[in-house]
C-alpha cells in the first residue's frame, strides 16, 4: 500500500508560480511512475506530468513550458513546480503513483485545489 497527501494548493494571481508537494508513505518498492494530474470542472481528469522509472519525464502539451516535476527520496515527497499561470490551470491537482506490471495499479491522492485568479 502507498499513501498520497498533496499539499500547495491556494489561490495566486496570474503569472504567479506555485509549488505542490505529494508526501509518499508506504512500500513505494514497486513503483514504476510518479505523476500529477489534474481535474477542471465539468472535465475529465489528465496527467500533465509524470517520472518513469525514477529518470525520465514526460509532460503534457499544457505542462510542458510551465511545470517542472521532481522527487526528493530522501524527502519522500513529489513536487510540481508551475509558473506563468493563467486562470486555464485552475483544477484540482492529484498525485498519482503507479506499480509497475504485472499490477498496473494506480494509487491517488486526496487533490489539492489550484485557483487563479485575480
Amino acid at each position: 500500500q502507498v499513501q498520497l497527501v498533496e499539499s500547495g494548493g491556494g489561490l495566486v494571481q496570474p503569472g504567479g508560480s506555485l509549488r505542490l508537494s505529494c508526501n509518499v508513505s508506504g512500500n513505494i518498492r514497486s513503483i514504476y511512475a510518479w505523476g500529477w494530474y489534474r481535474q477542471a470542472p465539468g472535465e475529465q481528469r489528465q496527467k500533465v506530468a509524470a517520472i518513469i522509472q525514477n529518470f525520465r519525464l514526460e509532460y503534457s502539451d499544457a505542462g510542458k513550458d510551465r511545470f517542472t516535476i521532481d522527487r526528493d527520496a530522501a524527502d519522500n515527497t513529489v513536487y510540481l513546480h508551475m509558473h506563468y499561470l493563467n486562470p486555464e490551470y485552475t483544477a484540482v491537482y492529484y498525485c498519482n503513483a503507479e506499480e509497475g506490471a504485472p499490477t498496473w495499479y494506480e494509487y491517488w491522492g486526496q487533490g489539492t485545489q489550484v485557483t487563479v485568479s485575480s
